[in-house]
């Protein structure tokens, strides 16, 4: 006896269509699956054994053979679980009315309830691609697979509920966008307006969240770098959709997508401890997982204590920070994971965190503050965009009982500029300035008479790399846009020169 049932799997960030074969034969009992199944792959038949007998079903005692196919991808995770199920009984002529436009997924407890999996959104994205008309998924994925529309989602808490169905006893209704419409879009977002002084930092990140640049924070420590990181998502734009479905898939796969979440619509913010591994940083496992980086989104991926990294961590983000994309290779194959974000750092500027205090000694030998600062490299200290220095704040800023500008405020001036870059890109994969190529910035960064002396002048005397020189024209570019003018002008140019001022403290 025979059966063949459809399901899906995950390669990385791709789903794709696997076949569950089932073959009830004659012989020894015994129960053996194979297609390159991983160690929890291979223990679903104990899982599935249970099932059957929890749920007074006739388990067969025979030889019982599961392929899926193809079988040269590697499987993994428990969710081949319930189409093993399906086919054995299918197999056994105890359920009838399954067909080749339905899949399966979903993780088996031993008494027949199912449990929540892992990349559930883009599995459903992929059945739908396929021509897949009906797929039956956990209960506690229903929300995730509720957004995807021209395809029947069917959310089942139990195999008795799933035997019901087909049976005609008590059929289940698909799940729609309209019941599960549960957003991750937290309002507890700190805001600006809570920030006293920093005008200049401020000001510094508006540049930056207009044209999604990276940005490097030097200061004492209490100057308030990390609490004006965790207000960046404040002021960014509106996800839009795509990127929404994006940024949900790799939560959905990383299985960090928060319980009974549709989408995630708020720009993530990661802010990964100075242990992390380059592995948990960039993604890792034998099938690697994404990352902090790829977490991170459509969002900012923050670095506090940036020298507190180990090396090999930190040159990990080298290519990754230019490219949207980081590839991880591995004998079977290579992945890759988007990981668009703008990148905050913070550090001090020497290792007791006091260089250049107006009112505290620093403590560092030149030598120990020089050290300090090299353990970021040169090459990715010239891959941030804006350098912008963080002073302490004083006492009349932070007894002053002025109300500082608002989050919502600084968000109208970035969307407007975003909007001028929309319209400037239109037709292209450019989605922000500094996302443009060179060809992009030679076309786009028109500049005065005036202006392009000011830059070969800053560009002589800071000694900037081809890479900050164009850096230095597209955040000239976002200014102007911020200041809703077509050419760079003077005042524009001297702003970004004024944001690269620490190209010569990160000499190697």
């Amino acid at each position: 006896m025979f059966s063949k049932i459809i399901s899906l799997g995950l390669f990385g960030m791709e789903a794709y269509k696997v076949i569950v074969e089932a073959d009830i034969s004659g012989g020894m009992p015994r129960f053996d699956i194979v297609g390159l199944p991983d160690t929890a792959v291979s223990e679903s038949r104990e899982r599935v054994r249970s099932a059957i007998k929890n749920t007074n079903l006739q388990y067969p005692p025979s030889r019982i053979t599961v392929n899926l196919a193809p079988a040269d991808i590697k499987k993994e995770g428990p969710l081949y679980d319930l189409p093993i199920f399906i086919a054995l009984l299918s197999a056994n002529d105890q359920l009838k009315g399954v067909t080749e436009e339905m899949a399966f997924v979903g993780e088996l407890a031993l008494n027949g309830e199912l449990r929540k999996i892992n990349g559930v959104l883009p599995m459903v994205l992929c059945a739908k691609k396929n021509g897949i008309k009906k797929i039956f998924i956990p209960y506690e994925n229903a929300s995730e697979g509720a957004v995807v529309q021209g395809i029947e989602v069917y959310a089942v808490k139990t195999v008795f509920q799933l035997l019901k169905h087909f049976t005609g006893i008590e059929e289940m209704s698909p799940v729609t966008s309209e019941i599960y419409t549960e957003y991750y879009n937290p309002v507890n977002i700190p805001d600006f307006s809570d920030v006293r002084g920093q005008e200049e930092v401020k000001r510094a990140l508006e540049v930056a969240a207009a044209g999604g640049h990276n940005v490097l924070m030097v200061g004492p420590p209490g100057s308030g770098k990390s609490m004006l990181a965790k207000r960046m998502p404040s002021i960014l734009p509106d996800m839009t959709f795509d990127e929404s479905i994006e940024t949900t898939n790799i939560y959905s796969i990383a299985g960090a997508l928060p319980s009974g979440i549709s989408l995630i619509r708020s720009r993530p913010f990661r802010s990964p401890h100075h242990t992390v591994s380059p592995a948990g940083l960039s993604g890792g496992g034998a099938i690697p997982r994404p990352g902090e980086v790829s977490l991170a989104h459509n969002g900012v991926l923050f670095l506090d204590e940036l020298p507190e990294f180990t090396r090999n961590t930190l040159e990990v983000l080298r290519q990754p920070i230019e490219d949207g994309v980081i590839s991880i290779s591995r004998a079977a194959a290579k992945f890759q994971y988007p990981c668009s974000v703008m990148m905050i750092c913070a550090m001090n500027p020497c290792p007791c965190g006091y260089y250049g205090h107006p009112t505290r000694a620093c403590t560092c030998t030149p030598l120990s503050a020089q050290r300090y600062l090299n353990r970021v490299s040169g090459p990715l200290v010239d891959r941030l965009d804006i350098h912008i220095d963080v002073p302490p704040v004083d006492f009349e800023n932070l007894s002053g009982t002025s109300k500082s500008e608002s989050s919502a405020e600084i968000k109208k001036r970035v969307e407007k500029a975003r909007a001028i870059q929309h319209k400037r890109f239109e037709g292209t994969k450019i989605t922000c300035n500094a996302k443009m190529d060179a060809a992009s910035t030679r076309k786009f960064c028109q500049m005065t008479d005036s202006a392009l002396l000011i830059l070969k002048t800053a560009f002589e005397r800071l000694s900037l790399s081809a890479r900050a020189y164009d850096k230095v024209l597209r955040i000239a570019r976002t200014i102007a846009d911020l200041d809703n003018s077509e050419i760079i002008e003077t005042v524009h140019i001297t702003e970004a020169i004024q944001y690269r001022s620490f190209d010569r403290r990160f000499d190697e």
